[in-house]
């Protein structure tokens, strides 16, 4: 069983910067990635990575968003910059055991998810 504890949401100003964060307990070979759903809409994908370091990117997250893993301390982060009022929504982390290159952007593709955390960006 894998857990998944998120951390780091809150408020920011437009243009400002926040980083979540996500431990979990540890293995060799996975995809990680972080997912976020507004109010009112789809759960979007915002970024993956595979443990062996291959990143994915949601065009809402390119140039602006850098999710990396850190594997000694089993934790996935998400550095977000230029937040934009549109980036408010919930944030989930998603695990799944098995690499896969690119790795991916689709929520069925992820076996386990965090509870979530809030982050809204204001105008």
């Amino acid at each position: 069983q894998v857990q998944l504890v998120e951390s780091g949401g809150g408020s920011a100003q437009s243009g400002g910067s926040l980083r979540l964060s996500c431990e979990a307990s540890g293995h060799d070979y996975t995809c990680m990635a972080w997912f976020r759903q507004a109010p009112g809409k789809e759960r979007e994908a915002v970024a993956s990575i595979d443990s062996n370091g291959p990143t994915n990117y949601g065009d809402a997250a390119k140039g602006r968003f850098t999710i990396s893993l850190d594997k000694a301390k089993n934790t996935l982060y998400l550095q977000m910059n230029s937040l934009k009022p549109e980036d408010t929504a919930m944030y989930y982390c998603a695990f799944r055991f098995g690499g896969w290159k690119p790795p991916p952007l689709t929520d069925l593709e992820y076996t386990y998810w965090g509870r979530g955390t809030q982050v809204t960006a204001s105008s």
